[in-house]
């Protein structure tokens, strides 16, 4: 008798650090709530709350968006690559076979001592395919996405500024991080 052979693939989805969530919620509602507070108290008078009600709901309505895209935004560790589902819900899948390189670093954040961990993975003609900031995702996700595309990494020993890496890889930053006084520094 023969046996088949089953294969199962399986793949780990990671998700971008959690209380960046709760954050999200408690400023939302700390900065909506005294505001929405005082212009209902102002508006129920004079009859003109309902064009308050109407830009609250639209306040509302754009905060569960928000927190809708939040809870989507994943890299997919898949058997063939990684998958990104970007906040906005764009999808990348990254083949190892595409990745030209990948860099690991550590940034310097604004103007403190404060250092986050960056990763950058460009294709063969060295355009950005995905970058993890370690504002949102953890040093542990970024060294497993390493792991998946099984390529090279090359990793830089000291942290470096913004300004820094703007000089030296200008196409590892997004378009307005390009620019010294849009870009943050």
């Amino acid at each position: 008798m023969e046996q088949e052979t089953v294969v199962t693939t399986k793949s780990v989805v990671l998700r971008p650090h959690a209380h960046l969530f709760t954050r999200g919620i408690v400023a939302v509602l700390a900065l909506t709530t005294p505001v929405f507070a005082v212009l209902y108290w102002l508006t129920i008078p004079d009859g003109v709350w309902p064009l308050v009600l109407a830009v609250h709901i639209i306040v509302v309505v754009a905060t569960v968006l928000a927190v809708l895209a939040f809870f989507g935004t994943t890299i997919q560790l898949l058997p063939d690559g990684v998958r990104e589902r970007g906040f906005f819900g764009r999808v990348t899948d990254i083949r190892p076979g595409t990745v030209g390189s990948v860099v690991l670093l550590d940034l310097y954040e604004g103007s403190t001592l404060d250092t986050l961990p960056q990763l950058f993975v460009t294709d063969v003609h060295g355009r950005l395919l995905l970058r993890l900031r370690g504002q949102f995702w953890a040093r542990e996700d970024m060294e497993r996405v390493v792991e998946e595309l099984d390529v090279p990494v090359t990793t830089r020993s000291e942290s470096i500024t913004l300004t820094e890496l703007r000089r030296e890889s200008p196409e590892l930053l997004y378009w307005f991080e390009r620019f010294p006084r849009v870009g943050r520094g």
